[in-house]
């Protein structure tokens, strides 16, 4: 079985896309708003917003299109995770979809599962370095997987590398097919 494609070289994909990328930073840090805001705009990205919660987020995005979220996990009132569930629920399809990189400093296993199941594209621990948010911001902008919409999860494709040896049907086939 092959491995997962990855992305080992960011910086020229990002460099295309940079200018027109519109970027959202939820993060109730000031500190490391400014630390992204920084190096996104080190990466050329002009167009960056910031948010200190979710709710604060949410009530942005109602006027505010953007092509990327940077979400922390912990933050209150709404935190991180809660912030995506709701996100992916809205009523518009455009929003619901913009892709989301989670930053935290609390990376295990569960809450990687936790974030996969909010619907997270990615996900990107504390401390991070210039190289490091190049290439997830390269990862998630260039991936194209299907926004899936079904009972109990409304979000990307979780499934990162499909198991070419698989002859059973596809869970999501069965449940969806007439």
């Amino acid at each position: 079985m092959e491995d997962c494609p990855t992305v080992t070289e960011g910086v020229g994909m990002l460099g295309f896309i940079g200018r027109r990328l519109r970027v959202l930073i939820i993060e109730d840090n000031q500190h490391f708003r400014l630390l992204l805001r920084t190096v996104l705009g080190s990466m050329g990205v002009e167009t960056i917003h910031e948010a200190h919660d979710g709710e604060h987020a949410l009530a942005l995005l109602k006027d505010t299109p953007v092509d990327l979220l940077i979400v922390d996990w912990k933050m209150t009132p709404l935190d991180g995770l809660s912030f995506v569930r709701k996100l992916r629920r809205d009523a518009d399809p455009v929003k619901a979809a913009v892709p989301v990189l989670m930053v935290t400093g609390h990376v295990d296993a569960h809450l990687l599962r936790q974030a996969r199941d909010a619907g997270v594209d990615d996900v990107l621990a504390k401390p991070l370095s210039a190289k490091d948010l190049i290439v997830r911001i390269s990862g998630v902008m260039s991936r194209s997987v299907p926004f899936i919409r079904c009972d109990g999860y409304v979000g990307p494709e979780r499934r990162r590398c499909p198991d070419p040896a698989f002859t059973g049907l596809e869970r999501r086939h069965r449940r969806n097919s007439p």
